[in-house]
């Protein structure tokens, strides 16, 4: 039987040496290679794909070697269930015949008739005569399978029938058997998604499990048969990944066949279920798997009903299967009411080039046009969630779709194609059904609003389902389920399943999770609810209106009251919201200050920069530093000062001039490369603002004075310039309250929480669902005409008192004793315990100023602390939980205790104030709706002792890079040891080390070396990336090459921009951490592996902040000292030359000028002192170049224990 989770894992396993074997030979032949690169420019020419061609060359790569591997799928699982006579690859050995010993005495046959082959070519041969049989044909199709356009070496071809032939030595049987009765190809599905983790994310792979899909398929396939009977009846998935849409449809459609024709046999009704689904994907290994999925569903059936009449392959039918692959958002025309088509072009857009002149290899031309040149009965499908991040793509939708608006998801452009491929109904005529499970991320953001507003106006929705709450393996992303028909709206009403609450817990089945069940058992029921979901017939014109709100359980109604009662909204206070700056490559900009410092940048070109993480409970926490490329005129500064801001940034010039704006790149609207995309100056300028945290699980608004700058995940609102700072803080106070967290959870997108191992959204703990909370959708909060000027000044005069006993702001302070630091602990608990009252005081002030209760529930006097679990709503939990009727991990996550009395040391007034809250909590519904977890604060604060060994940890590297040895014009390589033994003459130094390791007695040298070592990055790239690392950072080295011919003047055309590097391309995770997808030095320290001191084994490092040339001067002088100092073999002098040869470019780029000293241009004489080297060791700079680390040394870097 198949293991299909051992499968996955194996063959997962084996592709990347698939792949790196591909590779290799792709490089070395030539004619291939020059083949691909013509592919390539034509799907650049075409205009589909705007990738580098590295990028495109390794996701053809993958796909190729997908493909060899499916092969192999395909064929083994006809072998093993005998569908195949003659096994080639393998095959059980526990039968009486022994088909693995026949392939094997088959392989051997073959090469003595083939002595010149290989095992390439044994597989080619395998593959070939399956393609001999008309029911398999198409999976091995010459014209349009990729494994035929990229081919393993023979010695990557013996591997993959090693692979196949494989035995469990505990067993003596195969590892992998794929006989099975039943012949159910469901692992196909897993292999489908998971395989590839690049092409997983690269198409937003995402099965649609059975339960969901036969929902969908009963609400759109069976009432089509209804409508249009089943002859003509066709349905489609435009995005059929591998298939199960189409299976299903196929097994309900052939039942129907085989009761309705009684003239008919199993052949002829296989065929015309098969003629009835239809499907389309953009992965071709999708649709391989599609098809071999759908032809053994159309082979069992036949089989069933023949038995012995068929036995292999041989004897079955040659079935038509109606997929291909493809881009279903581009290939095919659109449809226009009345039965027209829309021409060749989507829109007839003047100038317009049919996406079906530039098709792929892998692309059938005419069987997309026949597919998606005609409309179906039903349209059902998982559209990718993903936003297209290919510019050309990207670009290319949006001209053909309408409703793509902003940032948009794929499934907005699905949503109005799913539509679009529906038979169109007018005069009475039916109308084909739609029925999709997408993100619901259209729902409330931003980019949804064309949807929303304009599309779904001429399209006929009947049906919404809130899913986010349901428990759905694979899906991480919140979903909705929507349904309509391809005809103007007839209906006044949309049948709408609102979510009341999350599943409660991972179900064994999803299927019979409670939230499903609950949908699928009431979705028929308007008016009926229950404790996850309601179901109610909404007016029309509340789905034609951005943002939806799909909560149920009186939550809309209370939502409605809170508006109802306030007299304006918050646009009408203020004067402006939305970002200060906006770079575009962040990952660029945003570093450390002692990274930008460190080289070179002053403190002129270095701003806090504040993102919405740091965001949180009334404070800005550990704001980041950002390049300020402006002067004081705030203009790019072009200048000399700026000199070090354009060095910095020169690796990244290419990527930077090609950030794109709504009317351009920055060359092309006049922006210099180096400057932020953009810069509100005007909101930069005016001090006071109220940032937000744009993502995030409850509302976080604070109060700042100047001095930032805030990207687009912590927005700012600007409020007149005759505003005060009391104005500012009186909305404040309104915006930080739990009624505004309710009315924003309302109102904004929910993104979900963690997902599980099965990859299901986790909605078991509501209070963890992240949320985004524009500042568009913020204009229209509500304010009543009082507000909580008094508590929300209190507020935050405690939170800017508890900030200034943080760590983080004690850390010039230091050294410091250590019972000075916990004294500024117990203060900072102290007034967060008075934070936590007097936020429980401006929320039950806020129910009262929105009219949520009539009577003043806050307390007059000074409220005493409060710690975390005993505020009303926590009591109230607490009690429920003592009588079994809850269970939650509120206060588990919190850090807290419940408990179920109110405790006896508060004042008597105050303890009567907190009952009265609680009766309210009980009797009152939308009290009770409100004093929830989820819009309560959660004060979820970094332990103390987190911070304190950050800031210590933070002042100790500081300290180091501070050392004088760094500070000379003799830069030298120094170890671990030597810097050790300079600090333990640095009683400061001492004394915060005490402090950070909580004892006196600990081993310096030992924590030098942790210290520096957590900060450095290697020298060499070999010694930093994984071989997918290598083969990225050359693309970056090439780009870098055009650079610097097109600075001398030349002109080099297009350069292409290089590829981002993932945390897989590198051998240490924290080496990742430092340098992150672009590769941006922030390291304190470079690491020189391999080049240890003889009689100091501990590591080589210099300062990070030394430029290339006072690191040229320094390896230049280790390796003069190693070599005559210490008689080093070439093999260990080797790597010192290899580094000096990668700091040669940089040389000549920077510091090629004439030396006044020595008269000499440095970058030439360090050229020249390597060629010298070299030859004395008698390498050529092929050999330096081809230096490997020694193994075992990679062995033991491989894996970060730290």
């Amino acid at each position: 039987m198949i293991n299909a989770a051992r499968l996955l894992k194996d063959l997962k396993a084996h592709l990347p040496k698939l792949e790196a074997d591909i590779r290799e030979r792709l490089e070395e032949v030539a004619e291939e290679r020059a083949r691909l690169e013509g592919l390539y420019q034509g799907a650049r020419d075409g205009g589909r794909t705007g990738a580098t061609w590295a990028t495109w060359r390794d996701e053809q790569v993958t796909q190729a070697a997908a493909a060899w591997l499916l092969a192999g799928v395909f064929i083994r699982f006809l072998e093993d269930n005998r569908l195949i006579e003659k096994p080639g690859l393998s095959g059980p050995t526990h039968e009486a015949d022994n088909r693995r010993q026949l392939a094997l005495d088959r392989h051997t046959l073959y090469f003595r008739q083939h002595p010149s082959h290989s095992d390439r070519d044994y597989l080619l041969a395998l593959f070939d005569e399956a393609a001999r049989h008309a029911a398999v044909a198409a999976l091995f199709d010459h014209r349009f399978n990729p494994l035929w356009r990229l081919m393993p070496s023979g010695d990557g071809a013996a591997a993959l029938l090693d692979f196949w032939r494989a035995i469990d030595p505990s067993s003596g049987e195969l590892i992998h058997d794929f006989t099975d009765p039943a012949w159910s190809t469901r692992f196909l599905g897993d292999l489908y998604q998971d395989l590839s983790e690049n092409i997983r994310k690269h198409y937003a792979l995402l099965q649609t499990p059975e339960f969901v899909e036969e929902f969908i398929l009963d609400r759109t396939l069976t009432p089509a048969l209804d409508a249009f009977g089943l002859k003509a009846v066709r349905l489609i998935d435009p995005t059929c990944g591998s298939g199960h849409f189409l299976l299903g449809a196929f097994e309900r459609l052939y039942e129907r066949w085989s009761r309705e024709d009684a003239n008919g046999h199993a052949r002829i009704w296989a065929q015309k279920a098969l003629d009835g689904v239809w499907g389309v994907d953009l992965n071709p290994y999708a649709v391989a798997i599609a098809r071999f999925r759908l032809m053994i569903a159309a082979l069992k059936r036949v089989k069933q009903a023949e038995g012995e009449r068929v036995r292999t392959i041989a004897d079955a039918p040659g079935f038509t299967l109606h997929l291909a692959v493809g881009d279903s958002l581009l290939h095919g025309p659109r449809f226009r009411r009345g039965g027209g088509m829309l021409q060749t072009s989507f829109h007839g857009a003047e100038g317009f080039v049919d996406p079906l002149a530039s098709v792929l290899e892998t692309e059938d031309r005419a069987a997309l046009k026949e597919i998606l040149g005609q409309q179906y009965h039903a349209v059902v499908g998982n559209p990718p969630y993903i936003t297209p991040k290919d510019k050309a793509l990207n670009q290319a939708y949006r001209e053909r779709y309408d409703a793509c608006h902003r940032q948009y998801s794929l499934g907005v452009p699905f949503t109005e194609r799913f539509f679009d491929l529906a038979v169109t109904g007018e005069g009475g005529a039916p109308a084909g059904r739609v029925g999709m499970i997408t993100a619901n991320s259209f729902m409330k953001r931003e980019f949804g609003k064309k949807l929303i507003e304009s599309f779904f106006k001429t399209v006929d929705l009947d049906t919404v389902i809130d899913t986010s709450g349901a428990y759905i393996p694979g899906h991480g992303t919140p979903t909705v389920l929507l349904f309509g028909q391809h005809r103007p709206p007839v209906l006044s009403t949309v049948r709408t399943v609102q979510g009341i609450r999350g599943e409660p817990g991972t179900p064994d089945d999803a299927a019979k999770g409670k939230v499903w069940s609950s949908i699928v058992a009431m979705i028929d029921q308007p008016g009926s609810e229950n404790e996850f979901i309601s179901v109610v017939e909404t007016e029309r014109p509340t789905f034609e209106t951005h943002p939806w709100s799909l909560g149920g359980g009186g939550a809309a109604d209370l939502k409605e009251l809170v508006e109802r009662n306030s007299s304006k909204v918050v646009d009408e206070y203020i004067e402006d919201t939305g970002f200060v700056c906006v770079t575009r490559a962040d990952d660029v900009y945003f570093n450390p200050r002692h990274a930008l410092s460190s080289r070179g940048i002053t403190s002129d070109f270095i701003i806090e920069n504040v993102i919405g993480d740091c965001v949180r409970d009334l404070g800005i926490r550990d704001p980041l530093t950002t390049i300020f490329p402006y002067n004081d005129r705030l203009e790019a500064d072009e200048g000399p000062k700026g000199e070090a801001v354009r060095r910095f940034l020169w690796p990244h010039r290419t990527s930077l001039w090609l950030r794109r704006e709504p009317h351009g790149n920055h060359r092309e609207i006049g922006l210099t490369w180096f400057e932020w995309s953009r810069f509100n100056r005007r909101r930069f300028l005016r001090p006071l603002s109220i940032t937000f945290a744009f993502v995030a699980t409850h509302n976080h608004f604070v109060l700042d004075r100047g001095g930032k700058v805030f990207n687009r995940t912590a927005p700012v609102i600007k409020l007149p310039p005759e505003a005060t700072e009391a104005d500012h803080l009186a909305l404040l106070g309104l915006l930080n309250s739990s009624t505004a967290c309710f009315w924003m959870k309302q109102t904004f997108h929910n993104k979900g929480s963690t997902v599980d191992q099965k990859g299901a959204r986790q909605t078991t703990v509501e209070f963890e669902n992240f949320y985004e909370f524009t500042g568009t959708g913020l204009k229209s909060y509500p304010v009543p005409e009082e507000k909580p000027l008094t508590l929300a000044s209190q507020l935050e005069q405690l939170a800017q008192q508890r900030q200034a006993c943080l760590p983080a702001q004690l850390a010039p302070q230091l050294p410091m004793p250590r019972e000075a630091l916990d004294a500024k602990r117990v203060e900072a608990e102290n007034l967060l315990g008075q934070m936590i009252a007097r936020q429980e005081e401006l929320d039950w002030d806020c129910y009262r100023l929105y009219g949520v209760i009539d009577q003043d529930l806050t307390y007059p006097g000074e409220p005493p602390i409060i710690e975390l679990g005993e505020r009303p709503f926590e009591i109230a939990m607490g009690r429920k939980i003592a009588a079994g009727e809850l269970e939650t991990t509120w206060f588990q996550r919190h850090g807290s205790t419940p408990i179920t009395e109110i405790p006896d040391d508060w004042p008597d007034e105050y303890k009567n104030t907190v009952q009265k809250r609680l009766e309210a909590i009980a009797q009152n519904h939308n009290i009770r709706l409100i004093e929830q977890p989820e819009y309560k604060r959660r004060w979820n604060l970094e332990s103390w002792e987190e911070q304190e060994q950050r800031a210590l940890r933070g002042w100790l590297l500081d300290r180091i890079e501070a050392m004088p040895l760094w500070q000379t014009d003799t830069p030298e390589l120094t170890s671990v040891a030597r810097i050790a033994d300079q600090l333990h003459h640095d009683a400061a130094f001492q004394q915060v080390a005490t402090l950070y390791r909580g004892r006196d007695d600990f081993d310096l040298t030992k924590l030098v070396e942790e210290l520096v070592l957590e900060e450095a990055v290697p020298f060499l790239p070999i010694l930093r990336y994984k071989p997918s690392g290598l083969r990225k950072r050359a693309d970056w080295e090439a780009t870098w090459d055009l650079q610097r011919r097109e600075d001398a003047g030349e002109d080099v055309g297009e350069i292409p921009v290089p590829p981002k590097y993932a945390a897989a391309d590198f051998l240490k995770p924290h080496w990742w951490k430092l340098r992150g997808k672009l590769d941006v030095p922030k390291e304190r320290f470079v690491l020189y592996p391999h080049c240890e001191k003889i009689g100091d084994p501990t590591s080589v490092v210099c300062w990070a902040g030394w430029n290339p040339l006072q690191q040229a001067q320094a390896l230049s002088g280790y390796y003069i000292a190693r070599k005559e100092g210490e008689g080093w073999e070439p093999e260990r002098l080797t790597p010192l030359l290899l580094g000096l040869a990668e700091l040669i470019p940089w040389l000549k780029q920077w510091h090629n000028e004439l030396d006044p000293l020595y008269g000499v241009r440095m970058g030439d004489h360090f050229a020249g002192f390597l060629d010298e080297e070299r030859r004395a060791l008698g390498l050529t700079p092929e050999q330096t170049q081809a230096w490997q680390p020694p193994k075992a040394a990679i062995r033991k870097g491989g894996r970060n224990k730290s």
